[in-house]
């Protein structure tokens, strides 16, 4: 398997060029597959809320892999005509997305919090002050 690597591992398979173009899916397939990216996107956002060893690889590889078939399903298709049959789905995804981003954030403060609270700490360990400008209130931190 030459085209195996660890970053392919969660991907879908690739598909050759004998395969026959998807025609433009039915709504209740577009419908499907909105409603698999809306359920992994509440898995995403209660993971990273309570959970401290939620595989986010993992997720992303399945939001990519919906969103590839999304992306696949509606190809042939009006985008217009997509919006007006989707758009009850697709208000409820934004507003889950919108929980998500700010459960990311949250979580990317909270990863910035400790890492700055680490620096500091190595930083007073690695000098007994003798030298620092700081210690004498010359320099501001």
């Amino acid at each position: 398997m030459a085209d195996f690597s660890e970053f392919t591992a969660n991907l879908p398979a690739r598909t050759t060029a004998s395969e026959a173009p998807i025609p433009f899916a039915r709504p209740g397939n577009l419908a499907a597959i909105i409603g698999r990216i809306e359920e992994v996107v509440e898995e995403e956002t209660a993971g990273i809320r309570n959970a401290t060893n939620y595989d986010l690889k993992a997720s992303n590889a399945r939001k990519s892999r919906y969103l590839y078939e999304l992306t696949r399903a509606m190809k042939g298709g009006s985008e217009a005509e997509f919006l007006e049959q989707h758009r009850e789905g697709l208000t409820r995804l934004r507003q889950k997305l919108a929980k998500n981003e700010a459960a990311i954030l949250a979580h990317l403060s909270a990863v910035n919090e400790v890492a700055t609270l680490l620096r500091h700490a190595i930083q007073r360990s690695q000098t007994d002050g003798t030298y620092s400008a700081g210690e004498f209130g010359w320099a501001k931190a």
